[in-house]
């Protein structure tokens, strides 16, 4: 069994890291009945005998003494990690697993990656280290982090360059949540170009999400909940009770909603990780088939049911619809439109009772509505983990590459276009050691560049099928 390790950055990145651990002790809690240390749970959690202080040794069989999540939470303001500390979570970390500083990096790049990111470099090496060594076999980084604010673009891209440098053989997943063009941070734009550069050169794989898109499916829910469509009867073990088991008394955020929604990406994404199935797919796996050109690593997701969030009983999905949901715009977790665009390849990763020609029935039913590059068509990957989430009976993740995440990033350009024209906010930036105007030059031609070859992918569609001509072979 491999191990992974979740790096989560800035307020966000801790807020939606905190459900994420939440909601994965209690999907193993319901399948591991006996409390015994398993390789499922080995793939997040350690198992730290804690009778002799906190530098106790690892158990890795017999029961559960005391499980401590495999992560970094790093944040330049105290008050996330210090609720995080304070909740039902607090025993799942240590005081060596956390790093904060208490002003903040005030919206602003330059103070999370070029201050921060010096002054705390050794300390984080140092915790990563720590972290990998009690891995047998560290299998990938999960970055979890939002690209408007400070700390979260900054840093959070600071420890993207680390990771590639001190483990250039571990994969990089990013999950990056993209401000809304009403965003409340007026230089989140910068901030988000700047971090741009940082993840085209240096992640893996980026889940990017967008919050207008996590607004509009949680309206959606509650709508249907008012409008008594869905039972209004809260589930026994929903994933959105408190810990007890009862439903929540503490008032919701107005973020915990939509914080669920990626911490339920990140469940079904670890799935295979984390449980058996009789198809389960490496987390390296959807790399390697799923970005065909290095750059080109922006993947669409789309969940479903979503409705694990709404806390109320719900149908269960025929398992066919379920397939047509998750290629459904009120699916995704960023507003774009992939039918309409042209997919490099497409993952699929089912949990639940289903079966391989469950999978390939649904991927000749969906295939006729979905233009695929003419050197892949045949480009599907596809994963089975046999555990459902809790609740359900089935759930479906569809990762897409896909040309239609253009729009966003040519939105985003354009959002920091008006800015830097004015050179508007520019001061807080330049007065920052060792932050220049190339900075930003070239932040936006490494955008531009991006928004280019998806241009160049997009004029090859609907073209003729040309195969490629065989190799000749001299005799």
């Amino acid at each position: 069994m491999t191990q992974s390790v979740v790096v989560q950055v800035g307020q966000c990145g801790n807020q939606v890291g905190c459900r994420f651990w939440d909601l994965a002790l209690r999907e193993h809690a319901a399948v591991n009945k006996k409390g015994i240390y398993d390789e499922a749970l080995s793939s997040f959690f350690r198992n730290v005998d804690t009778r002799s202080g906190d530098n106790g040794p690892d158990i890795y069989k017999g029961k559960i003494c005391s499980l401590k999540a495999r992560a970094l939470l790093i944040d330049m303001e105290e008050g996330v990690v210090n609720e995080i500390l304070q909740g039902p979570l607090r025993d799942v970390f240590d005081s060596k697993q956390l790093i904060t500083d208490v002003s903040g990096s005030g919206n602003n790049w330059a103070v999370g990656y070029k201050i921060y990111g010096c002054q705390y470099r050794e300390n984080i090496v140092e915790k990563l280290r720590k972290t990998a060594e009690h891995c047998d076999c560290l299998q990938c980084f999960f970055i979890i982090h939002s690209m408007g604010g400070g700390t979260g673009s900054g840093l959070g891209t600071f420890v993207l360059n680390l990771l590639e440098e001190e483990f250039p053989e571990v994969y990089r997943f990013v999950t990056s949540v993209y401000p809304s063009g009403e965003d409340d941070v007026i230089t989140s734009p910068y901030n988000s170009v700047l971090a741009m550069k940082e993840l085209n050169e240096h992640a893996d794989c980026v889940l990017p999400i967008e919050n207008e898109s996590l607004f509009e499916i949680v309206n959606k829910i509650h709508q249907m909940i008012n409008s008594g469509k869905l039972g209004s009867t809260v589930k026994q073990n929903s994933l959105v009770t408190s810990s007890a088991g009862s439903a929540k008394t503490l008032p919701e955020k107005p973020f915990d909603a939509m914080n669920n929604i990626v911490a339920n990406l990140l469940l079904n994404l670890t799935s295979s990780a984390r449980f058996e199935g009789s198809l389960n797919m490496d987390l390296n796996e959807i790399s390697m088939n799923l970005v065909p050109f290095p750059r080109l690593h922006y993947l669409v997701s789309s969940l479903t049911p979503l409705y694990t969030l709404a806390d109320v009983n719900v149908p269960s999905r025929r398992l066919d619809q379920m397939f047509s949901d998750a290629f459904s715009r009120d699916h995704q977790l960023i507003q774009a439109d992939p039918k309409h665009s042209l997919y490099l390849a497409c993952a699929l990763l089912v949990r639940g009772n289903v079966q391989v020609s469950d999978l390939r029935r649904n991927i000749e039913r969906l295939k006729p509505s979905l233009h695929f590059v003419s050197w892949n068509q045949e480009g599907w990957k596809t994963g089975l983990c046999s555990v459902p989430p809790v609740g359900h009976s089935h759930s479906l993740l569809a990762l897409a590459n896909n040309t239609c995440v253009k729009p966003t990033f040519i939105e985003l350009k354009d959002r920091f276009m008006k800015l830097y024209k004015k050179k508007a906010h520019l001061h807080h930036y330049l007065q920052i050691d060792g932050m220049e105007q190339s900075c930003f030059s070239e932040a936006i031609s490494s955008l531009s560049d991006l928004i280019e070859e998806y241009n160049e992918l997009d004029a090859t569609k609907g073209g003729p099928r040309i195969d490629p001509s065989r190799l000749k072979i001299a005799v």
